[in-house]
């Protein structure tokens, strides 16, 4: 059995939220909880949560602080990957996103196959979590722009994308009517 690391992606500003999304509670409790759960659920360990400084990393995952989170996702999704360890595979699952849950990590944890890389999808829409070696990930590293992640490597090399249908919502929470939308039941806003 592959042994999958998970990697939380917390250290952003929420500048368009007007707080760090991390410790914002929705459908009471903290998103970084949710996300963690989500993981350690799911079936990954060790679980990595990237962070700001002065961050409240819930267990099990041990907190990596992104000392320059203003440096865009890139930064902290290098950081997340090289403290993933020695792991098969690294699952990044991004902390403003609730409605994925330990199901849609478990399914994309389990379709995803050395060499390839397993990517939720919602009703036919892409989503999180992205399942890929840490070889892969520090290839879509250096394609990325500083405000993303997998999204070059995955326009690159669609011949390695296994996409697998999860349940759940991969809606993006970036603003607090994103929130109100969200917890009323509605659709947030794609990102």
């Amino acid at each position: 059995m592959s042994r999958v690391a998970g990697v939380v992606l917390a250290a952003g500003s929420g500048s368009r939220m007007g707080v760090p999304k991390a410790a914002l509670v929705v459908g009471g409790a903290a998103l970084l909880e949710r996300a963690v759960r989500a993981l350690a659920d799911g079936g990954c360990a060790p679980i990595v949560a990237v962070v700001r400084a002065g961050a409240r990393v819930p267990e099990p995952a041990r907190g990596v602080v992104n000392p320059e989170p203003e440096r865009g996702m890139r930064s902290s999704l290098e950081l997340g990957v090289d403290a993933a360890g020695a792991a098969d595979a690294v699952a990044v699952l991004l902390v403003d996103t609730p409605g994925i849950g330990a199901d849609a990590v478990r399914a994309v944890v389990r379709a995803w196959t050395p060499g390839r890389i397993a990517v939720g999808c919602y009703a036919g829409r892409r989503g999180h979590p992205t399942v890929m070696s840490a070889e892969l990930w520090r290839e879509a590293l250096t394609l990325a722009a500083p405000d993303e992640g997998a999204r070059a490597l995955l326009a690159a090399r669609p011949d390695l994308v296994d996409e697998t249908a999860v349940p759940g919502r991969a809606d993006d929470l970036d603003t607090p009517e994103d929130v109100a939308r969200w917890e009323s039941g509605g659709t947030a806003v794609e990102a």
